[in-house]
Parts: structure tokens; C-alpha cells; sequence
């Protein structure tokens, strides 16, 4: 989706064979209200610890081996993710990225983007520390002109300045934005790079060619990786939700949180709580992790073996549905919003049989005239189905996607079939191969800019289209 979760953050770390954190104060409570608080935080923090981890790995530590750039610098990726990236699960190589988190504490920041002709499909995504998608600009709902847009952080009062086309307003100071770009073929990417440079970013001050305002202070972010998450889950989401004022729909489930000493303005400290206390912390988070994984498996709406996804949304789609925000996040943090990219996944066959390229082949067939209805472009993508994450393959193929159409090879009446296998189907069939792992299978099928009118795979899961059943073949 995906979009995709941290590296740091993996399901391992959830399994918490250990807990040993940080906290304040909670002997005033039981240890079943602690269980229960431990369990419905983690589903609440998930998300949030999840974006920390990225975050971290992109803005903050320089030796993380994936850092990018600093806050409010664009980052812009002159290729597409392979299997050596591993900051994020599920991450799509259609499109080279350019990423920036960005920091809205001292003011707001102008965003600028050229003309991207058409029909070239580019987004610019904007999330907040939640993972909620607060906005979009881009070939779908700003269109291919170049513009101005300011971008505000929850506390900002000020007036629209002349020169801005649009104001989107973020629930947290500090943010993630996604730049994708449609990439043709490895031949097009100068075409990309150039419109890449042409993405920028100023302070509001200087956009308006006025002083600068005093600058916030210097923010302290824990170290993190994926043996201090297990220790310290709750203390960097206390540390997160400071940059975050709490939303109407998020009171409760802070208040509760602050009764174990969980909070923007706390230190938790576990080593205070008594030994049936800390065991009631671990059984409740590892209870809502098990609830995240049952809830992802139940997401969509199974069609053909695909469980199609109603995808990610703003902070009124997820309507304090955090069970569902955790479920989203964990099969594919930054999912796009269903109108701008919809994901059918697929890890088994219509029975039920979890796919397993060190078992047999499969083929996926798009019958003629009944390929993906999408206004920009398809792709599937092929991942090793433990880890989420793109595979090392002999032609370094990761996807198949409509702008490789031309160089396919289609059946006699007319269909597309598409060979998911670790070998080689052959050199006759080899255009039409996606490299399988010697292992469990997981697709995820992507439709960016879905067709509204008929046939359409909107509303995700009950539309008139539907992926095609991936058969057994071996």
C-alpha cells in the first residue's frame, strides 16, 4: 500500500519476549485497567511509534544507513526501491520518490511544483505524524500546472498570502511528504530527475521576502532501533504525541494513557510498576498486537484470493477507529487514499492456500479488454511474503506495470497472463515472468488514480472490476 512498515518496527520486535521501559506512575490502577490500556495504547500507538521509526531512519540519524535528508529538505531518488531498501515495508517501485519530513513548529513552509506534463501522474502526498493523509497535490486533484501551496500546522492563524493556490492545514508540527513521479521505463528517468528539481520547498518568510520568525527549539529525538522499541514502545510515543495536540476523537484514549503515565509531558517508567503490573503491560500489548494482525487479515473484501483494501484516508476516514489506522499501517504504512491509489494483496489463492513460490508456479490472466481501469497507471509488485519486503531476482524485476505493456507478450484471443514464479518460464515467456521468492508469496496489485465510472474497482472491494484469480499451475 503502501505504500509500507519500519524496518525498525518489524513483527518481530512485537513479540515481545522482553519488556523492560520506562514509567511513572500507575499503582493507583489494576492490572487488568493496565492490561486494557496496554492493549487499546499499542493499537492507538502503533501507527504513530511506526512513523517515529522512519522518521528517525530518514531525517534525524545520519549512520541509519537510510537517512535522506533533514527536516524541510526534499530528498529527491534518481531511482526506484529495490530489495536493498528496507526502511519500508511493501514500498512501491513504480515511481522514484522524493520524501521530506518536514517541521511546521517555528512557520509555515511555501511547497512549489513545476508543470508535469501529461499524461505523466505525480502525487505529492501529505501525512501527518498519526499516518493520517491530510492532503493531496497532484495530477488527480490539483492537476499538471505548477503552483504554490502552504502548508500549515495545527496552531496557524494567519491570512493566505497572494501567490498560494491552496492552503492544507496538518493535525501535527511535523510531517511526511511523498513525491511520487511517473517513471516510463529506465530510459525516461532524466525526464523524471528534471521534473524532481523543479520541487521546492521555503519558509513562509521567505516567500514573502519578510524576516524570519524566531526558530523553535531544538528538538532531542530518542535514539531508535529495533531492540529499544521493544523496551521503549510507550516512551517514544509520549515522545511523539508532543508535536501532536490531541484531536476531539483522541481525548479518551490519551486520558487513559496519562493514568499509566503515558503522555506528551511524561516519562514512563515501568520499573516502578509491580511485577503483576509489568506482566499485565506485556500481555496487553502483545493482545493488541494480535488484534492488529487478525484485522489486517480481515482489512478489505476478499475477491479472487485478492483482499482488496479500502487504503489509507484522513484523520474523518479513520473517524478514531484506531484498530483500523494500526491495521492499515502495519499492511502498508503511508497508504495512498482509495481515490488516488487503490491495493488489492494478494498471500493466497481463492482456497485459501497461501501462496508459496518454493512450491509451484501461478499465473495471473487479465482477460482481453479487462485490464485495470485506471486513469494514470497499474502495477503488480512482487514481495517475499515474511518480511514485505522487494526480493533480490536474476533480471531485477520487481513489478510488472502497464507502461511495460508494449514490450508484453499477449495470448491469441487477446488476454495478458503474467507468470508468478521463481525460475524462468522460458525466454518465449520471459517478458511476461515476476520473479517469485523460494519462499511465501505477497502481491500487492496497485491502481493509481482508479477510474470512477464503470467498470471501476471503487468503492475498494465493491466496484464492477475485480482482479483476476491467480491459479495454480504446477
Amino acid at each position: 500500500m503502501k505504500n509500507p512498515l519500519p524496518r525498525a518496527v518489524g513483527c518481530a520486535m512485537l513479540l515481545l519476549a522482553s519488556f523492560t521501559s520506562t514509567f511513572t506512575h500507575a499503582t493507583d490502577i489494576t492490572p487488568a485497567e493496565t492490561k486494557a490500556i496496554a492493549e487499546e495504547g499499542y493499537i492507538y500507538g502503533l501507527p504513530i511509534v511506526m512513523n517515529y521509526a522512519t522518521m528517525y531512519d530518514y531525517a534525524v540519524d545520519k549512520n541509519s544507513g537510510q537517512y535522506k535528508a533533514p527536516f524541510n529538505h526534499i530528498h529527491n531518488m534518481h531511482n526506484v526501491f529495490s530489495y536493498k531498501d528496507t526502511a519500508i515495508v511493501s514500498p512501491n517501485s513504480d515511481t522514484p520518490y522524493s520524501l521530506m519530513f518536514m517541521d511546521l513548529r517555528s512557520e509555515p513552509i511555501v511547497l512549489s511544483v513545476p508543470t508535469v506534463e501529461k499524461p505523466r501522474y505525480y502525487s505529492v502526498q501529505l501525512i501527518d505524524n498519526n499516518t493520517n493523509n491530510f492532503g493531496y497535490i497532484g495530477s488527480r486533484t490539483t492537476g499538471s500546472e505548477a503552483g504554490n501551496y502552504l502548508l500549515v500546522g495545527p496552531d496557524w492563524k494567519g491570512m493566505t498570502p497572494p501567490g498560494i493556490k491552496k492552503v492544507f492545514r496538518s493535525q501535527t508540527q511535523l510531517l511526511f511528504v511523498i513525491f511520487r513521479t511517473q517513471l516510463y521505463n529506465p530510459a525516461d528517468m532524466p525526464n523524471v530527475e528534471k521534473i524532481q528539481s523543479g520541487y521546492a520547498t521555503q519558509p513562509l518568510s521567505a516567500f514573502l521576502k519578510q524576516p524570519a520568525p524566531p526558530a523553535a527549539p531544538a528538538i532531542d529525538f530518542p535514539k531508535f532501533d529495533k531492540d529499544l522499541v521493544k523496551t521503549d514502545f510507550f516512551k517514544y510515543l509520549g515522545f511523539a504525541l508532543q508535536f501532536a495536540p490531541a484531536t476531539p476523537e483522541e481525548v479518551a484514549i490519551r486520558a487513559k494513557l496519562a493514568r499509566m503515565g503515558i503522555g506528551a509531558d511524561k516519562d514512563f517508567n515501568f520499573q516502578d510498576l509491580s511485577a503483576e503490573q509489568k506482566t499485565a503491560v506485556v500481555e496487553g500489548m502483545q493482545a493488541g498486537h494480535t488484534k492488529v494482525l487478525d484485522a489486517v487479515n480481515h482489512l478489505g473484501t476478499q475477491i479472487n484470493g485478492w483482499n482488496i483494501v479500502s487504503s489509507g484516508g484522513d484523520a474523518a476516514f479513520y473517524d478514531g477507529d484506531w484498530l483500523k489506522r494500526a491495521a492499515i499501517a502495519q499492511a502498508g504504512i503511508y497508504a495512498n487514499d482509495a481515490e488516488e491509489a487503490t491495493y488489492p494483496m494478494a498471500k493466497i489463492l481463492s482456497d485459501g492456500t497461501p501462496l508459496d513460490g518454493s512450491k509451484h508456479n501461478y499465473t495471473i490472466t487479465f482477460p482481453a479488454g479487462q485490464l485495470p481501469p485506471v486513469n494514470a497507471f497499474w502495477s503488480v509488485t512482487m514481495y517475499d511474503g515474511k518480511s514485505q519486503l522487494l526480493i533480490k531476482n536474476p533480471v531485477n524485476r520487481y513489478l510488472i506495470n502497464s507502461p511495460m505493456l508494449p514490450d508484453m507478450k499477449k495470448n491469441a484471443d487477446g488476454s495478458l497472463t503474467l507468470y508468478v514464479q521463481k525460475d524462468s518460464p522460458g525466454t518465449d515467456k520471459e517478458s511476461n515472468w515476476l520473479p517469485a521468492p523460494n519462499d511465501l508469496i505477497y502481491m500487492v496489485m496497485r491502481l493509481y488514480w482508479p477510474k470512477t465510472e464503470n467498470p471501476s474497482v471503487l468503492p475498494p472491494g465493491k466496484g464492477t472490476w475485480s482482479p483476476p484469480a491467480i491459479l495454480k499451475i504446477n
